[in-house]
């Protein structure tokens, strides 16, 4: 315990000192041309950002209020008097409205997020979930090829509307009476097992509220390069359906099921009271309106904001209920959304892409380069903060790379690092789903990089021909 405590201590004294040396240091010495001082800070908060994240010596969600608080103090306009500008510097830079910074906690990404914390509430409280799971499992039988891939079919839909962890954590304990089913030698549990996790990290990617990492590439398209909620499920639910079936097919192939018959029975009924029916109405009306969108012009960030006055109103969802939103996350993107923000109006990102002179470079070598940085980084840190720390860079990237243009510019590398990030799925810490799967103590870690490993080299593949097709029918040009 004390070597643990130790051990946080030096963690969070490097993920301090570092960014407090670069800070120190004259602004002269930073080896980007141009640089201003305002940007040099940001320097040092990337990299407290960055230490702070992949170290973990305090919660990822307080990483998120350090950076905040450090824009507001170093960088805004209502910054310590220590960080004004001083007369004589002459490359001092723009400092950022105070108002901005702390605008991104009430940012409509995360009204967004919200909206889909209180549909996910609304059904587990009314077990709209586990019923419509029971009703979705039911017609694929007693095959366990069949009934692995209605558990999985049916984590990968629920992991577009609700959290991934939540779905993984209802599914796994639907999970335990089939795997009673299966001898403790029958590789089949881990066919299932993994299939959960795997699923729900798939799924994600279908909507944009079906993980943080495709709300905070939102954030980057808008204006003429937005895509509204049906348009984001026209490309990403066809993606999602091929590598749900890969998967599926390499887990049944790998770890096979020696039980020839499996009754996947969950009990449950649906709820017939007036709230349930509301839940039910509201559930569904929320989602025809998002995907309808450009019909009724009402953007996905205006809609989500019906369930939580429905719900709020109708004190379906109460004050008690409130305490059970995953409110680290909303935090965790607020703080992403900071970063972004900081490192788009210092400059700070358009002068990185610059010093890398990548113009000369081909632009399937500088996508195939993003994808497979964010595809390794993500498999040792947070999906969220992975896209935190990537996104703003490869938006500006896009912007500002006249090779790129012609293949999909900004909208294309958004999407490639939103889409790569969910695919790291290879060990345990990728993904809160693989931690809570790992945790029932039935899979070796060497078994689940395995096949994460071929899951996320094969997505990556397949990310290469989706892009490449959206290219060739213009679709970044249409959004």
């Amino acid at each position: 315990m004390m070597c643990q405590v130790m051990d946080k201590e030096i963690k969070l004294l490097i993920s301090i000192g570092i960014p407090l040396l670069v800070l120190l240091a004259p602004t002269k010495w930073i080896p980007i041309e141009g640089i201003t001082v305002v940007e040099h800070r940001m320097i040092a908060i990337f990299f407290l950002a960055v230490l702070l994240w992949v170290l973990e010596p305090i919660p990822v969600f307080a990483t998120s209020i350090v950076i905040i608080v450090s824009e507001l103090v170093m960088v805004s306009n209502k910054c310590l008097l220590l960080f004004k500008p001083s007369p004589s510097v002459t490359n001092f830079g723009e400092l950022l409205c105070y108002e901005d910074i702390m605008a991104t906690f009430a940012s409509p990404v995360i009204m967004l997020f919200l909206g889909g914390f209180f549909l996910a509430l609304a059904a587990t409280k009314y077990q709209l979930d586990i019923n419509l799971a029971r009703v979705f499992i039911k017609p694929f039988g007693t095959n366990p090829k069949f009934v692995l891939l209605g558990l999985m079919t049916v984590t990968a839909v629920f992991s577009m509307f609700m959290s991934n962890t939540a779905t993984t954590a209802m599914m796994l304990a639907i999970l335990v009476p089939i795997l009673n089913m299966l001898k403790p030698d029958d590789k089949g549990r881990i066919a299932f097992l993994l299939g959960v996790p795997f699923a729900a990290n798939i799924g994600g990617m279908g909507t944009p509220i079906g993980t943080p990492p495709n709300a905070i590439a939102l954030k980057y398209l808008n204006g003429d390069e937005a895509i509204g909620f049906g348009a984001w499920m026209s490309f990403a639910v066809p993606f999602v359906v091929i590598m749900l079936f890969f998967a599926w097919f390499l887990l049944f192939q790998l770890y096979r099921p020696k039980t020839k018959e499996i009754r996947a029975e969950i009990k449950g009924k649906f709820n017939t009271n007036w709230k349930a029916i509301i839940v039910y109405f509201t559930f569904g009306l929320t989602i025809c309106l998002w995907l309808t969108d450009f019909i009724h012009a009402m953007n996905a960030y205006i809609v989500s904001m019906i369930p939580m006055m429905v719900f709020s109103a109708l004190q379906i969802i109460t004050k008690e209920d409130l305490r059970r939103i995953d409110w680290d996350v909303i935090m965790l993107l607020a703080g992403g959304i900071a970063l972004g923000l900081g490192m788009q109006k210092s400059g700070l990102a358009h002068h990185i892409i610059q010093s890398f002179h990548l113009s000369q470079l081909s632009p399937y070598i500088i996508v195939l380069f993003a994808s497979i940085l964010t595809l390794m980084i993500a498999n040792f840190m947070s999906h969220t903060a992975t896209a935190n720390l990537l996104l703003p860079i490869m938006a500006v990237l896009g912007s500002n790379t006249t090779s790129l243009s012609g293949v999909g510019g900004r909208v294309l590398m958004i999407l490639i690092v939103t889409f790569s990030a969910s695919l790291a799925m290879a060990l345990p810490i990728s993904t809160p789903p693989n931690a809570l799967a790992y945790g029932t103590g039935k899979i070796k870690n060497t078994t689940m990089m395995k096949t994460g490993l071929i899951i996320g080299s094969v997505g990556l593949a397949g990310l290469y021909i989706l892009m490449l097709v959206l290219c060739k029918i213009h679709f970044f040009k249409g959004v």
